[in-house]
């Protein structure tokens, strides 16, 4: 079964996130005391271990958040998961709203390390159920719902489709 590895916070937008005991998600906000809670469309990251492992051959040293993820998890390939699909992890459910982001011009986690997977393998959700999430929480695919009208889905470059 898929699982919470680590969660991660951070002040600021476009900086690496530092890893915490917990978090907590709020409908309508997000992860609490976040910077991403006022956009609708992205108000807890997410990204799987998976991805990565992809870099970490050439950056061994990459910690949990320094993609600026809020969530990463292992045993489940999020982006290709549809827009709409609704995620259980521990006692909150979440619902996938946009698959991949654009890279904004001066990232940190891109100029720190050279590359940045979240604009091609990260996923964004919306706060269907609020709780706590933590490590080692697990992550169940609960269903997919048809993604609403104002979804936005990247192709792998992070370019809108």
């Amino acid at each position: 079964m898929a699982s919470v590895l680590a969660v991660c916070i951070s002040e600021e937008k476009g900086v690496r996130k530092h890893e915490v005991p917990a978090i907590d998600v709020r409908f309508g906000e997000g992860v609490s005391g976040a910077a991403h809670g006022d956009d609708p469309k992205r108000r807890v990251s997410l990204l799987g271990d998976e991805s990565v492992e992809k870099l970490r051959s050439v950056f061994p040293e990459l910690k949990p958040g320094d993609f600026a993820e809020n969530i990463l998890t292992e045993g489940l390939v999020l982006y290709e998961l549809p827009v709409g699909t609704r995620l259980k992890i521990g006692e909150t459910e979440l619902e996938v709203t946009q698959i991949g982001k654009e890279c904004h011009h001066g990232c940190e986690i891109r100029r720190l390390t050279g590359d940045c997977v979240m604009p091609r393998e990260g996923i964004f959700a919306e706060v269907i159920i609020e709780g706590r999430i933590k490590p080692g929480d697990n992550v169940e695919v609960r269903d997919n719902v048809e993604a609403p009208d104002n979804a936005e889905v990247l192709n792998n470059r992070g370019v809108l489709k």
